[in-house]
This record gives C-alpha cells, sequence and structure tokens, in this order.
C-alpha cells in the first residue's frame, strides 16, 4: 500500500475553541456592523480571517524566545538575525521593524515622493495605500490570465512585460523610484511569480535604471511553487530558489508574520549601503534604534529560526497541502475558486458566487458575511471595500475580480477543519440564489477603509 499523506509535524499545545448557534451569529455580526474585523476573536469557530502573525510557532521558536538578548544596541539577537537574513536572501544589510506595513513605511519614506508612478503585480492593500498617502500612483502590470479565475496558468503572478515597459518607457526615470514584484502575489489569489519573469523584469529595470523591490511576506510558499511548477528547479532545493529570486533585487520588504512564521515582525533587506543609510534615518525616527527596530531581542531569535523553518521543503508541502486539500473540495462541489489554488488561502470568486447581488453591494463582503452566519468562520474581502475609493474622483474602485479569501493560518487547524469550511461554504452556495442584495456604508476612514468601515443592509 502506498503511504498516505500525513503532516511534518505533531501537535504538542491545543486551544479550545467555541462553536455557537446561527441565531448568535447573526446578532453578532449586525452589532459589529457587518464589518468581519470588528469581530472578537471568541466569537468566530474557525478564523481564516489573515494567516499574518496567526500561525503555531514551533518549539525551536519558543526556545529561541528565551534567548533573547533585550539589549538595546548591539544585541545578539539582532546579529543572530542578520546572519540568518544574510544566509537566506544574500541581502547585506538589513533594518528590523515591528511588522510588514512598518517596513513599507520606512522604505517609501526614503523612496516615495508625490506624483511618483511605482509599477508591479497587484499592490496589497497596506502598500498602495502607503503609496497613495504619499499622493504617489500605483500601476498593476500583472498578466491578463491572473483576473480568469478558471484558468489553469501556473504563474498568474506574472509580471506583464509588455505593460511594464509601456509604463517605465512613458514616464521620466526619476518618477519611478521602484518597481514591486509581489511574491505571491496576494490580491490575485495568491499566485507565484516564476524564477523566468523575475529575470525579465530585472532585465528591463536594468535597461531603464529602475530598482526593484521584492514584498516578501510569501517569498517562500513563492519557492515551493517555482519547484514543483517550473521546469529546471525541481532538483533544486526551496533555500537555492529562494537565493536566485533575490539576486535579482535591489531590496525587500518583509512582513516575517508570514512565511517566517512569527506572531510579529518585519525587516527590510537591502543590496545597496546607500539604500540601507537613507533609510536608516526613518527607521530611528518610526521604529527604534537600528539593532532592534520595533522588536524585541527575542522575537528576533524566534524570527530567525523561523526563516529556516519556513524554508524547509517538507513543511511548505505541508502547509500548502492543506490549502490545496480545502480548494479541492471546493471546486469538486463546483464552487468558483482562483484556479490553480494560491499557497497561503483560497479565494472564492464572489461575483460568480453571487451573481445576483450588484457590485455597488460590495458581493464578496456580503459573501464573507453569508459564511460567518452559516458557520462561524471569518475570512475577508478581496474586493470592493479593500480597493477604496479613487483618490482623486472619489469613486469607489471596482476591481476585476471579488473575491473572498479564507487563508489559512500556519500549523494551525486540521483537516476536519477544512471539512468543516468547506461544509459551511457548500450550504451558503446551496442558497445562492436567495441572496439578492448586500451592504451599502454607513461610516468609512479615508484610506484602507475596510478595516473599519461600518455597514447597514440594503
Amino acid at each position: 500500500m502506498e503511504l498516505p499523506f500525513a503532516e511534518s509535524y505533531k501537535i504538542k499545545m491545543v486551544e479550545s475553541i467555541k462553536k455557537s448557534t446561527r441565531q448568535q451569529r447573526t446578532k453578532w455580526i449586525e452589532e459589529a456592523n457587518y464589518n468581519l474585523f470588528n469581530l472578537s476573536s471568541d466569537k468566530v469557530f474557525v478564523d481564516l480571517l489573515t494567516d499574518s502573525g496567526t500561525g503555531a510557532m514551533s518549539d525551536k521558536q519558543w526556545s529561541e524566545m528565551m534567548l533573547g538578548d533585550e539589549s538595546y544596541a548591539g544585541a545578539s539577537s539582532f546579529y543572530k538575525l542578520k546572519a540568518a537574513i544574510k544566509d537566506i536572501t544574500g541581502f547585506d544589510y538589513f533594518l528590523p521593524t515591528h511588522q510588514g506595513r512598518a517596513a513599507e513605511n520606512v522604505l517609501f519614506s526614503s523612496k516615495i515622493n508625490a506624483g511618483d508612478i511605482i509599477p508591479g503585480n497587484s499592490h496589497f492593500d497596506t502598500t498602495k495605500g502607503h503609496i497613495e498617502f504619499r499622493k504617489a500612483h500605483a500601476v498593476d502590470c500583472t498578466i491578463d490570465e491572473a483576473f480568469n479565475t478558471t484558468l489553469d496558468h501556473p504563474f498568474k503572478g506574472n509580471v506583464d512585460i509588455s505593460k511594464l515597459e509601456d509604463v517605465l518607457k512613458s514616464h521620466p526615470k526619476e518618477k519611478i523610484p521602484m518597481i514591486i514584484l509581489t511574491v505571491t502575489c496576494n490580491s490575485s489569489g495568491g499566485q507565484p511569480v516564476s524564477l523566468q519573469n523575475m529575470r525579465e523584469v530585472k532585465q528591463l529595470a536594468d535597461k531603464y535604471g529602475i530598482p526593484i523591490f521584492y514584498d516578501s511576506a510569501r517569498f517562500a510558499e513563492n519557492a515551493y511553487f517555482i519547484k514543483i511548477r517550473e521546469k529546471g528547479y525541481e532538483d533544486k532545493s526551496i533555500r537555492e530558489i529562494v537565493r536566485e529570486m533575490f539576486s535579482f533585487a535591489d531590496g525587500m520588504t518583509m512582513s516575517s508574520k508570514k512565511d517566517a512564521i512569527v506572531n510579529m515582525g518585519g525587516f527590510i533587506g537591502f543590496r545597496h549601503e546607500e539604500d540601507y543609510d537613507k533609510a536608516s534615518v526613518f527607521n530611528i525616527l518610526f521604529e527604534g534604534y537600528l539593532s532592534y527596530g520595533g522588536m524585541s531581542g527575542r522575537d528576533m531569535n524566534a524570527l530567525a529560526q523561523g526563516l529556516y523553518e519556513g524554508t524547509e521543503f517538507d513543511y511548505l508541502e505541508t502547509r500548502i497541502g492543506q490549502v490545496a486539500y480545502l480548494g479541492k473540495k471546493l471546486k469538486d462541489y463546483g464552487i468558483p475558486v482562483q484556479y490553480p489554488f494560491g499557497g497561503h488561502a483560497i479565494f472564492v470568486d464572489a461575483k460568480k458566487f453571487l451573481p445576483n447581488v450588484p457590485k455597488e453591494e460590495f458581493i464578496a463582503q456580503t459573501l464573507g458575511v453569508e459564511l460567518f452566519i452559516e458557520g462561524g468562520v471569518r475570512g475577508v474581502e478581496i474586493g470592493t471595500l479593500l480597493a477604496d475609493r479613487d483618490p482623486e474622483t472619489g469613486e469607489n474602485r471596482y476591481p476585476c475580480l471579488e473575491l473572498l479569501r479564507l487563508a489559512i493560518p500556519r500549523r494551525v487547524y486540521t483537516n476536519n477543519h477544512m471539512d468543516y469550511i468547506a461544509a459551511s461554504l457548500i450550504n451558503v452556495y446551496d442558497r445562492r440564489d436567495e441572496i439578492t442584495s448586500g451592504y451599502k456604508i454607513l461610516k468609512e476612514a479615508p484610506i484602507l477603509r475596510h478595516f473599519t468601515v461600518k455597514l447597514e443592509k440594503v
């Protein structure tokens, strides 16, 4: 008999979670103004809001926490993290930050000015928010295949080289401070970027003299997809692939709460000392001294260990395999999802799932509310709410994809939970024709509104 697949870890500690009734959940989501972020965690049975900081650290990571050096300057934990970043990414210079959006804030403060153009592959919400906060413009150059959820394309996170060159040649070099490549590309469904595409982006960037920075929150998952999908890399190790990925970049931002499997932390990696020097001023101003930058020594130790664990093939196979397990259950039932399945989440195509809800009534948010009411499962909208309003016209932006993201925390849930999630969503799908209206906005913030928006039923 062929041996079945089994997780590459065993469980040492558990945390109780509570079930609730449909009546309770209906009341709770109304009290939360139909914003899933406003729910307290004790009201959620399976929490798929995000995979950021929600993973379970290993015994070795917890051991490293006990060895943390909390010295303000020159802590041994800083040098341990510096060595791990150099070993895995190849970058000689780095700045620690408390999380990924802090890394963006520091880097962009040193690089981006009003009126600048920043091309990339479907910038995520905080990235776009930081760009537009500075009165600059994010330009999406993702391949068109990414927006067809039924198309089986191995690298839907790829940049369309023609689109990118159109941007680079139609604006002065001085107005394009960087190209941002997101690996994997969250907004297009957790989709990977091929090494061939990274190489082509680098060649084009060199032609026009533009630096490249990677949004690297899920770089290890991207490397896994390269290993199993890109010809010539099947015999390469994950870390060998990672080093080649970063060889095409001038720097990186990292939300370590994803692929480094920690609950808090981030950093910026730099190839060039002058970039490090410019950003250092803002790191001290916004985050803290250069050798801790918003992180405790114990967190830096756990992060250094997590970078090694997160780039192990067995771990990645287990992690991404669980995401695919859920995706296959949904796809087999006929539920429209982004295919092939992403690395960290299943993205449900809300437009196809709820065709009777008008786009002005926030289709993916409507689906997210219905899923919570059905089973106490909390996902997150990646659609019109997240897209915010156009900063110039003030009108809602309607993205090509209206998605409900079901982000799977690392080493947290079992496949029984995946079965429960699938059954909950299937029950909503079976009554989809009854769902004909959504929500309207009562109150919203001027930027990144999806975190705090208040809604009411139409």
